[in-house]
C-alpha cells in the first residue's frame, strides 16, 4: 500500500499541474443533489457510451437511485451531460488519493460503486461503504505484472468486489490470480458490445459533401497510421477519383501535425475544429479534429479503417463501426479487441491489411455499394451482442440495491 500511495501521489502532482484542480480534488463548485448515490466511473467517451443502455434501464427501473457519473476527460463529462438523463450528475473524476475519495464518498452519500473496464482505483474501491462492481473488466498481462509488485494490495482491492464481469477469458483468469473470488467472478462480457448508435444527424453540408458509398473513415488514428492511410488514399484515387477520406485522429491535439503531413503529400485539407467547409474533391481530406463526434463520422462512411491497428497500440473498437453497418478494415494488431477480431475473422466480416497497397486494394474492392452493404452487414451480424440486457440490469440492480438513507 505504501508503494501505491507514493505512486498515486506522484501521479496526482502531475495531474494537478495539467487540469482543473478543484474538480480533481473532489471540490467541484456545482451543487450536490440530496440523497444517496451510486458512483459510476468510466475512463472516457467509449466506455461510458457503451454503458449508456444499461444506465438508462437502471434509471427507469430504480427511481430511488441517483447517479454520480465521473470520467477522466472533460469531453466525456460533457457527453454524459448532453444525454440529459434524470438523476444523473456528470463530474470529472477525482484523484485516487485516500482523503479525496473519502470526502467524495461522504459528500455524495455514495452507497455503491460501478467502475468500467480497466479503471480499477484502489482507494475508491476500499473506501466505498457498499458493493463494488467492475463491468467489462480488462486486465492485460503487463498491467497484471504491475499489480503483482504492489504486495497484498491487489487481493485487498479485489476482495471488496461483489461482481466482476471480465471482458475476456484472459482478463478473467488474471483477476482471479490477483485475488478476485470465484463467487464474484461472473460471465465474460465485453461492455463495448452494448454500444448503441446515437441519433446524431449530420448537417446538410456534410451530407452533400460525403456520399456514404464514396467515403471512407480512418478512425482513431495514431502516429504511424496516418502515413499508411494517406498513401493508400492516394493509390485509391488513381482508380476511383471520387473517393473521399475523413481522417479522425485519436488525439485531436495532433491536428496541426497531421494537417502539415496531409499538405506535404500534395493533398489539401479542411478541419472540423475551425469550421472549414468540406467539398466533394477527393484531393481534400476532411480532418475530423474534434472529440465526441465519432458516431457522426461512422454515419457518413461506408468503409472504416480502425486506427491503432498498424501502430503497435492494439487497435480500437470494431463494435462502433459495426453498429453502423460500416465495412471494417484493420491492421494486424487488434489485441485490445482480440475476441471481437476473431469473431470478425471467423465470419469473414473484416479485411486485415498490413501495407498501404493492401489498404488501397481493400478500399477498391469495397468501392461498389453492394459490396459495402454486404460487408457492413456481415460485421454487424458478427459482433451483435448476445448479452441479455434485461438480465444484466436485474443482476446489477439486485447488487446495488436501492440505497436508503
Amino acid at each position: 500500500m505504501l508503494l501505491y500511495r507514493f505512486l498515486i501521489s506522484l501521479f496526482s502532482a502531475i495531474s494537478l499541474a495539467k487540469g482543473p484542480v478543484r474538480a480533481r480534488l473532489g471540490r467541484d463548485t456545482q451543487p450536490i443533489p440530496a440523497g444517496p448515490h451510486v458512483w459510476l466511473h468510466g475512463a472516457s467517451n467509449g466506455e461510458l457510451a457503451s454503458f449508456r443502455p444499461i444506465l438508462e434501464e437502471l434509471i427507469k427501473d430504480q427511481p430511488s437511485i441517483n447517479w454520480l457519473v465521473t470520467s477522466n476527460t472533460e469531453t466525456a463529462r460533457d457527453m454524459v451531460a448532453s444525454w440529459a438523463l434524470d438523476r444523473v450528475s456528470p463530474r470529472l473524476a477525482p484523484l485516487d488519493l485516500s482523503w479525496v475519495t473519502r470526502d467524495m464518498i461522504r459528500q455524495w452519500n455514495v452507497q455503491a460503486h460501478i467502475t468500467l473496464e480497466s479503471e480499477i482505483w484502489p482507494h475508491r474501491i476500499l473506501n466505498c461503504p457498499g458493493p463494488v462492481l467492475i463491468l467489462g473488466a480488462r486486465m492485460s498481462a503487463g498491467t497484471a505484472k504491475g499489480w503483482c509488485k504492489l504486495g497484498r494490495l491487489p487481493a485487498r482491492v479485489l476482495g471488496k468486489v461483489s461482481l466482476a464481469l471480465a471482458q475476456d477469458a484472459a482478463s478473467q483468469s488474471r483477476l482471479l490470480e490477483l485475488g478476485l473470488s470465484t463467487q464474484a467472478s461472473g460471465p465474460v462480457m465485453d461492455l463495448k458490445s452494448l454500444y448503441a448508435a446515437s441519433g446524431l444527424t449530420p448537417d446538410p453540408q456534410l451530407i452533400a459533401a460525403f456520399s456514404r458509398s464514396q467515403t471512407w473513415l480512418a478512425a482513431s488514428t495514431h502516429e504511424g497510421d496516418e502515413e499508411v492511410v494517406l498513401e493508400a488514399h492516394a493509390l485509391a484515387l488513381q482508380d476511383r477519383p471520387d473517393t473521399k477520406l475523413i481522417l479522425a485522429p485519436r488525439h485531436p491535439k495532433r491536428a496541426q501535425e497531421i494537417a502539415d503531413m496531409i499538405r506535404a503529400r500534395g493533398f489539401n485539407t479542411a478541419r472540423r475544429s475551425t469550421g472549414e467547409p468540406p467539398n466533394k474533391d477527393g484531393r481534400q481530406i476532411y480532418l475530423a479534429d474534434t472529440m465526441g463526434e465519432m458516431a457522426l463520422w461512422y454515419q457518413l462512411a461506408g468503409r472504416v479503417f480502425i486506427g491503432g491497428s498498424l501502430s503497435d497500440r492494439g487497435g480500437h473498437t470494431p463494435y462502433e463501426p459495426a453498429t453502423f453497418a460500416s465495412a471494417i478494415l484493420h491492421g494486424p494488431d487488434m489485441r485490445n479487441f482480440s475476441a471481437a477480431s476473431q469473431r470478425l475473422k471467423t465470419n469473414n466480416a473484416a479485411i486485415q491489411i498490413e501495407t498501404a497497397h493492401d489498404l488501397a486494394q481493400a478500399l477498391l474492392c469495397l468501392a461498389p455499394e453492394d459490396m459495402q452493404i454486404a460487408a457492413g452487414q456481415a460485421a454487424k451480424d458478427a459482433l451483435k451482442s448476445d448479452l441479455n440486457l434485461d438480465e444484466l440490469c436485474q443482476t446489477i440492480a439486485k447488487i446495488i440495491a436501492a440505497p436508503t438513507e
